[in-house]
Formats: C-alpha cells, structure tokens, sequence
C-alpha cells in the first residue's frame, strides 16, 4: 500500500516548483554548500576515486559516496539539504 506521505510530498513539491519556492531553496543550499567547501571537498573526494580504481562509472561514484556525501553536510545546511531531498 502506498505511503499516503508521497502523495503529499509530491503535492507540495508541485506547489512549491510552479510558485518558484523550490528553486529559490535550492540555490540557497548550493550557495552554503559551496560556501563550506563542501563541495569542493566531495569533488576531490570523487576525483581520488575515480583515479584509485579501474574504470568507475558515474553511477558507481553516487553509489559508492552518496552516504559519505549525506553524512558529510556540513549542520548549518543540513536540515535544509534533508528537508528539500527526502
């Protein structure tokens, strides 16, 4: 049975996609990630990776450092980065 949480969750994301507010929460997120090097960091990380093993896919990367990607935010954006993807 479906969560009735999804259907609300996309509703409000519709909502707030046609008034702009995602948009404006997103580039707020990006801006205080790249403002704590966040960012930065993630991207040297990928880039040891990549070149640490044989051939890695794009999607092997996300998988292989999505949870330390997560764990990593830095609190002050945390809460927005959790709120704004689930």
């Amino acid at each position: 049975m479906p969560d009735p949480r999804d259907a609300l969750y996309a509703q409000v994301q519709r909502r707030m996609i046609n008034s702009g507010d995602w948009d404006r929460i997103l580039e707020a997120l990006a801006y205080k990630l790249n403002e704590s090097g966040w960012v930065d960091g993630l991207h040297d990380t990928s880039k040891e990776t990549a070149r640490a093993g044989d051939a890695v896919s794009v999607s092997k990367l996300i998988e292989n450092l999505g949870p330390q990607a997560r764990s990593s935010i830095p609190q002050k954006c945390g809460s927005l980065a959790y709120d704004v993807h689930g």
